[in-house]
């Protein structure tokens, strides 16, 4: 079973949508990817705002920063 994961971005960031359209593959396999927006906190603008986009598991708070490919992601997710 594949993790939940939180992609840590903004509204009208390229890069962002750019690496949702890369996890949607992976989405229609069965990853839980929660869109989370970095303008809505202090705190994770604080700690993402230089490096979104960014993949974080939910199990463990691990992260991959951009930039990443599908290899990278399903490397990350194992």
């Amino acid at each position: 079973m594949l993790p939940e994961c939180q992609l840590f971005g903004t509204l009208g960031c390229h890069l962002c949508e750019v690496a949702e359209a890369l996890l949607m593959p992976l989405v229609d396999h069965g990853l839980l990817v929660e869109l989370v927006d970095i303008a809505d906190s202090e705190a994770w603008f604080d700690a993402y705002g230089l490096r979104i986009p960014v993949l974080r598991r939910v199990d463990s708070g691990a992260e991959l920063d951009w930039p990443f490919d599908v290899e990278q992601v399903v490397a990350f997710l194992r």
